[in-house]
């Protein structure tokens, strides 16, 4: 489970950003997660309170925004949707899509006291 990787590594960001800023309390972490990236959103939210506790994010709420992937479709030259890597372009059927989005995991926002 990775996810208990990115969870560690969010701490790490959560808590550099609080030694630049000064803050010393969050309460709520948001983050982006790309339909294409791979990451389980239910495996993150499990393992979020366990990276969590006994830091300064103890009790944060964790908000997930789940981005849509997206592609370039080479044969009929269109932005399309796509839920999954490999899939047909939903226009033409063809499989030569260049994935532009959905790939990504991003700590969006920050609330803190």
């Amino acid at each position: 489970m990775h996810e208990l990787a990115l969870c560690e590594s969010i701490m790490e960001i959560v808590e550099e950003e609080a030694r630049r800023r000064s803050f010393s309390k969050v309460r709520t972490v948001c983050l982006e997660i790309g339909a294409l990236s791979h990451v389980d959103a239910e495996a993150i939210k499990f393992c979020f309170p366990v990276v969590a506790a006994r830091t300064m994010a103890d009790g944060a709420l964790l908000e997930i925004v789940e981005l849509a992937g997206a592609a370039w479709c080479i044969a009929c030259s269109r932005r399309v949707e796509i839920s999954q890597r490999y899939a047909p372009c939903p226009c033409c059927g063809s499989y030569k899509l260049q994935v532009t989005a959905g790939v990504e995991m991003r700590l969006k926002e920050l609330e803190i006291d």
